[in-house]
């Protein structure tokens, strides 16, 4: 059969059934009660335009679309500033962080209100917050997979002294810290210890995913200095979760005898993740190692892991991340096998869940709150002690292990990185009431300015022991 007859066939067929289907419905309407019908008229058509423009603004306003709306700016405010963030040798995770704010109340809702009430109405704030959590655990599973267990239990001595000190000495000035804040920033009903607690986890945070990203980038993913860093980085994630967890276990259940219960009863969960859970998941990688094996199925089984130990976790008290975490660190130790399952949830959570969470900090963070030079005065005295913490107490001890001040130096700077993972703990702390808005906007600011420090400290230790080594060579030489 030529096209042609094809072409005919098809205009016939489809003609016959058009007209079939017009002439059903014009016997079905015999069927309902006529109604009198209306001569057109000018207001006719113009109340029947007004429906029209009518429905279209109901269908602006409608959460779904608001939704939509929400995201495609997101991504693409966070996309422009992550963009001018790479040109200037600064991680891309910052120009989202700053985007979210921007698009918050201290710029967009200052200086635009109409267009941030319609964007980011008050009613849709809860999808954008669940929505957004997605993306948080999804990313919480990616940074529980690129922590070793076996790397960190075979971790040198030297990153074990590191770590420690990395965790203890700014958690020790965030809760010495805390006694100078309490009385005037804490929130009504916090009681002390959970405030100096909080406030020294906050401090002693470091930025896994963004750290392993700057070291890539630098190349010295594989050298001394390198390995180091991201076996102290590991380490200080672990431990400032256990923390966290033990902390949101006490805050929830509002008594030391029921906040005890709730972490015997996470260390029986944390048991069975390890015990039973990665065993079974190691069996399973095992048969099906490749990418080729790695049918839906297995997938399946995998992400319900996920979901149901972000589950318990929450059940628990102990908080839906810290399960999601957990599922993640005890994936099968393969890194291959964990390389399928990272490209497999990284672009979503990344690219498209992740800014969310920026953006919905940014609502939360209001600049403008500081507003008197006596907030500013306690907002650098809040980024001094996180640096004093971090950066020195890292640096020296890297010294006493016999570091030299170069790489001692550098494991200070790549140590202070907080990036994301500050902003999550941040919220974490806001939800649950123990961080006033005052104090979460300066413990945002501080994520930000620790985190863009980086990488030009990074630089200036290079150019400062490069200028002494040409010099103590120079030296040599005349002599």
């Amino acid at each position: 059969m030529t096209k042609t007859k094809q072409s005919f066939s098809y205009l016939f067929i489809t003609g016959g059934l058009i007209g079939l289907i017009y002439w059903i419905i014009v016997f079905g309407e015999k069927l309902h009660p006529k109604l009198a019908a209306a001569a057109p008229n000018a207001d006719t058509a113009n109340s029947q335009w007004t429906n029209f423009l009518n429905g279209l603004a109901n269908n602006l306003h409608h959460p779904l679309a608001i939704l939509l709306a929400q995201i495609a700016t997101i991504i693409l405010v966070a996309r422009v500033f992550g963009w001018v963030c790479t040109k200037i040798k600064q991680p891309v995770v910052v120009g989202e962080m700053i985007a979210g704010i921007l698009l918050g109340p201290s710029l967009v809702g200052m200086h635009f209100p109409e267009l941030s009430a319609n964007l980011f109405p008050k009613s849709s704030l809860g999808n954008l917050q669940f929505v957004s959590q997605i993306g948080l655990i999804l990313f919480m599973y990616i940074v529980g997979m690129e922590i070793s267990l076996k790397t960190l239990r075979d971790k040198a001595y030297d990153a074990v002294i590191i770590s420690h000190a990395s965790i203890f000495i700014p958690f020790t000035l965030g809760v010495g810290l805390s006694y100078f804040l309490y009385t005037q920033f804490a929130p009504p009903g916090v009681s002390f210890s959970v405030f100096a607690l909080f406030s020294g986890i906050a401090m002693s945070i470091t930025a896994f995913p963004v750290l392993a990203r700057i070291v890539q980038e630098r190349g010295i993913n594989k050298t001394k200095l390198g390995t180091i860093s991201l076996t102290c980085a590991a380490a200080d994630d672990v431990s400032a979760w256990c923390i966290l967890a033990a902390l949101i276990a006490f805050v929830k259940a509002g008594t030391f005898i029921n906040g005890l219960f709730t972490v015997v009863m996470a260390i029986g969960y944390v048991t069975i993740m390890i015990k039973v859970v990665r065993p079974f998941l190691q069996r399973v990688s095992e048969k099906h190692s490749t990418a080729e094996g790695m049918t839906r199925p297995v997938i399946a089984i995998f992400f319900l892991v996920l979901i149901l130990s972000a589950y318990t976790a929450e059940i628990i008290g102990i908080h839906a991340l810290f399960g999601a975490f957990m599922a993640g660190a005890i994936m099968p130790d393969s890194e291959s096998f964990r390389k399928i399952f990272i490209d497999k949830v990284q672009d979503v959570a990344l690219v498209l869940l992740l800014p969310l969470f920026f953006v919905f900090t940014g609502l939360r963070t209001q600049i403008g709150l500081l507003n008197d030079p006596y907030l500013w005065q306690i907002t650098a005295l809040i980024v001094f002690t996180a640096v004093l913490g971090k950066f020195v107490g890292s640096a020296l001890a890297a010294k006493y292990v016999g570091q030299s001040w170069k790489d001692s130096l550098s494991i200070g700077a790549l140590m202070n990185t907080r990036g994301l993972m500050e902003l999550v703990v941040l919220n974490i702390g806001y939800d649950l009431g123990v961080l006033s808005a005052e104090i979460f906007a300066m413990m945002v600011l501080m994520a930000i300015i620790t985190t863009c420090m980086t990488g030009p400290a990074l630089d200036l230790i290079n150019k400062t022991f490069k200028n002494k080594t040409q010099e103590n060579s120079a030296v040599a030489k005349s002599l």
